[in-house]
């Protein structure tokens, strides 16, 4: 499994599920995150430096989408600490609940649970215990007043 995690409102954003660790696994995705989050361009996307993540298939995905690559340093655990937490509820969440016979078990299990639990019931402490979903429409909403409020006192001024 690769997943995408926005590090602003500590969300994944995209996720792809594959019985082998390819660059499609990481390129899919990345456009998993894409499509969710309306094309945005000019994102810094960082990643560790496994092989998929350094695959050219990636990289030319990256610019298809005109998003920044970042890597971790080699040995520079820090970097990884939000992806790591991600994994490690998963696993102890889905993967040690049950044996699963196949993995379409298995993925049938772990999409509900990163759409359901993950991104819509687990409060955080960092965004003030609110759900990555509650912080997120609550940030976009005071955004749009703010851009709304500087647009006003701008046409204000022009009349």
């Amino acid at each position: 499994m690769c997943a995408v995690k926005d590090g602003f409102a500590i969300r994944t954003v995209g996720h792809s599920i594959s019985d082998r660790m390819r660059a499609s696994l990481a390129v899919n995705a990345l456009k998993d995150a894409v499509r969710r989050r309306g094309n945005p361009t000019e994102v810094n996307v960082h990643s560790d430096r496994g092989s998929p993540f350094r695959s050219r298939k990636y990289r030319r995905a990256l610019r298809r989408h005109q998003l920044r690559g970042s890597m971790g340093c080699v040995g520079a655990c820090a970097d990884d600490v939000a992806m790591e937490s991600f994994f490690s509820l998963l696993q102890k969440n889905v993967l040690n609940q049950h044996t699963w016979a196949t993995r379409d078990q298995l993925r049938l299990a772990i999409v509900p649970w990163i759409e359901a639990r993950y991104r819509r019931r687990r409060r955080q402490r960092r965004l003030g215990k609110l759900t990555p979903i509650e912080y997120e429409a609550i940030m976009n909403q005071t955004a749009a007043l703010s851009i709304r409020n500087r647009v006003n006192k701008r046409l204000s001024i022009l009349y």
